[in-house]
């Protein structure tokens, strides 16, 4: 199917308005991307960077949510999954050559697609791996007036495994020539039943259908240089402290139930960074906008109240 194709499954339709098309990065990398940025009077634009193993379909409802608040969306698979292009010969690996690339995605959909193309001012919306990448670009950019991260990977959850072996096994792994292998360890949730990603069973029951009937849009496990990077990531977001470190407001959003990344580095995150305030759901698992009713309204709220305070701030 072509990466330009938007997919639907019954009860999730393709938003009204949205299109897709794809771009080239400046190191060769095809991206799809969709726009839904028809239509006067909007608020500004949301632009939204998705998870990793995430995709452009998963935010249908995410997008008629922002769309219904009078905001133009925008939003893009990263390199490596959904329908942009992949890295690998095996489709079903999750690799990066290295974590800077998505910054170089990020810095492509922006200045080819989003100002020339989406109106003013422009938000940020990013979840997990996704607020990795946004919070290091915003020591350097300055494109968005307020982002709002959900479930922002800063540290990741390694459970029953020493956070010390992990870096150290995938650093070793990366090294000696082994990036592009699959970490053997990590579990793919495929029954609603103990899934550490939401509560919602209509909602992942949603996202497996889709992957079920469009296979092409997921990706598997990660590979050991996708994990080493993004320790690297983790550690250098670790470092940052005090005033002036990002080049936005930045409101961070963390799920009192997450297994997935660890919610006490996000409020560490907050106390060090100044403009970082978090706020924490509780009992929410870590895909907030993938959650129960009453957690995401709980999420809404704080995202209106923030992109409310600060629309018309920043560049």
């Amino acid at each position: 199917m072509s990466g330009k194709q938007l997919a639907s499954v019954t009860g999730n339709p393709v938003p009204q308005g949205l299109r897709c098309g794809e771009i080239t990065t400046p190191d060769g990398k095809t991206l799809r991307y969709a726009l839904c940025c028809d239509g006067p009077g909007t608020r500004g634009t949301v632009c939204i960077f998705q998870g990793r193993s995430e995709y452009i379909e998963k935010y249908y409802e995410t997008i008629r949510d922002l769309k219904a608040r009078g905001f133009a969306v925008a939003l893009f698979d990263w390199r490596g999954q959904g329908r942009s292009e992949r890295l690998l010969s095996n489709r079903r690996y999750g690799h990066v050559k290295k974590f800077a690339d998505y910054e170089t995605d990020l810095a492509a959909f922006m200045t080819g697609v989003v100002l020339p193309d989406c109106p003013p001012p422009y938000f940020g919306l990013a979840h997990s791996m996704g607020g990795t990448v946004l919070l290091q670009a915003l020591t350097r950019r300055t494109w968005f007036s307020a982002c709002v991260l959900s479930a922002p990977m800063i540290d990741l959850v390694t459970g029953k495994f020493p956070a010390g072996l992990v870096r150290t096994l995938s650093g070793a792994m990366s090294t000696i020539g082994f990036s592009r292998l699959p970490v053997p360890f990590v579990s793919l949730e495929k029954n609603f039943r103990g899934n550490v990603l939401t509560h919602d069973r209509n909602r992942f029951e949603r996202e497996k259908r889709m992957l079920a009937e469009n296979s092409d849009l997921g990706i598997g496990p990660p590979t050991w240089g996708w994990l080493h990077g993004a320790i690297n990531a983790n550690e250098r977001l670790g470092k940052m402290r005090g005033k002036d470190v990002l080049r936005a407001p930045v409101m961070l959003v963390a799920a009192g139930d997450d297994k997935v990344v660890s919610s006490q580095a996000i409020r560490d995150f907050s106390c060090r960074v100044d403009g970082a305030p978090s706020v924490v759901i509780d009992n929410a698992a870590h895909e907030l906008l993938m959650e129960t009713d009453a957690l995401r309204e709980q999420f809404w709220a704080a995202f209106d109240s923030f992109i409310s305070n600060h629309t018309g701030s920043g560049a």
